[in-house]
């Protein structure tokens, strides 16, 4: 993971894009990306996603989504690994295997 990071860091400080980078922008960018990935899903079934999500188009939109995250952690000060590790352990005090596994249900539903 820190080497795709390096990379994306590396890439955009070539180019001189980080003064250009602020969370408002970021935050912009993630979500416009993120609908443009769920723009190939539409008005097809669940099990045609799987191969749909398989194409070219859906992983480039896949990786833009990812380059913004980890842009916009750098820019906020994201330690990556450790909010994600922090956020699975609230996650999974919310949702007890013994309680969510095969069940779809929020939990507050449990």
């Amino acid at each position: 993971m820190q080497s795709i990071i390096d990379a994306i860091i590396a890439f955009r400080d070539a180019r001189d894009r980080k003064p250009f980078h602020n969370p408002k922008d970021l935050a912009t960018a993630i979500a416009i990306e993120a609908g443009e990935l769920q723009e190939h899903f539409l008005r097809h079934s669940q099990e045609a996603s799987h191969k749909i999500a398989q194409t070219t188009e859906t992983k480039e939109e896949f990786a833009d989504i990812m380059i913004y995250l980890i842009e916009y952690a750098d820019i906020v000060g994201i330690d990556i690994e450790k909010e994600v590790l922090q956020k699975l352990d609230k996650t999974a005090i919310k949702y007890p295997v013994e309680k969510s596994k095969w069940n779809k249900k929020k939990y507050t539903k449990l």
